[in-house]
């Protein structure tokens, strides 16, 4: 196995290992609802939701979960082909970093129907009596990590918002939904080139005279 691969596959283990961690601490310990300030400007928040990143709600929830493994799947299929190319580090770690994230909430949404009581009732419980809240693929994502860095209040000369308070940063979202914003950043940022069917080929060939 090739280091590549090998700091791939480590990326993706770490996000999935520290995301799963803090799901399953927050699901045991905190009622739905719970907000727990860590700081003014940082907050365990917990929720749960049935749609995508940072709580979007798109068609079905079999369908989101169907998606996530093909997703899954595809970006698998993807690393390989890009580790084979020899790729930047760097790329190859941001493509592992929204497999992780994918992987995360796809997790979420096939087991923790079947794993845990529904948190609406109170704190929930590990492998319940009678079974879960829901059944496989049916499961709710965990959120939690709640950032309003700038709260006040808007003008009342403002139209529309006038009068009303307002939260930055709003969203509820969780590590796996951090991975993958942070690996399409680190691309958009650094190896757009790389997403040109065009360009790839350029950077083989150049890769291939050398």
């Amino acid at each position: 196995m090739s280091s590549l691969a090998k700091k791939s596959i480590l990326t993706v283990f770490l996000v999935l290992v520290a995301d799963q961690c803090l799901k399953f601490y927050i699901k045991l310990h905190y009622p739905l609802g719970y907000d727990h300030p860590i700081f003014s400007w940082f907050h365990l928040y917990f929720i749960e939701n049935n749609g995508m990143a940072f709580g979007m709600e798109l068609f079905g929830k079999l369908f989101l979960s169907l998606f996530r493994i093909a997703a899954s799947v595809f970006l698998i299929y993807y690393i390989t082909k890009i580790i084979k190319r020899n790729y930047p580090t760097g790329y190859v770690v941001a493509i592992s970093l929204i497999l992780a994230g994918a992987i995360g909430n796809l997790l979420d949404s096939m087991f923790y129907g079947l794993l845990f009581s529904d948190s609406a009732a109170g704190i929930a419980q590990l492998l319940p009596i009678g079974g879960g809240y829901a059944s496989l693929f049916y499961g709710r994502v965990v959120d939690m990590l709640y950032f309003p860095l700038i709260q006040g209040h808007f003008p009342s000369w403002i139209p529309i918002w006038g009068g009303q308070d307002f939260i930055f940063f709003r969203p509820i979202f969780n590590l796996a939904d951090s991975s993958v914003s942070v690996g399409v950043f680190i691309i958009l940022l650094f190896y757009r080139r790389y997403l040109s069917d065009t360009n790839e080929q350029k950077e083989i060939q150049e890769k291939v005279k050398e």
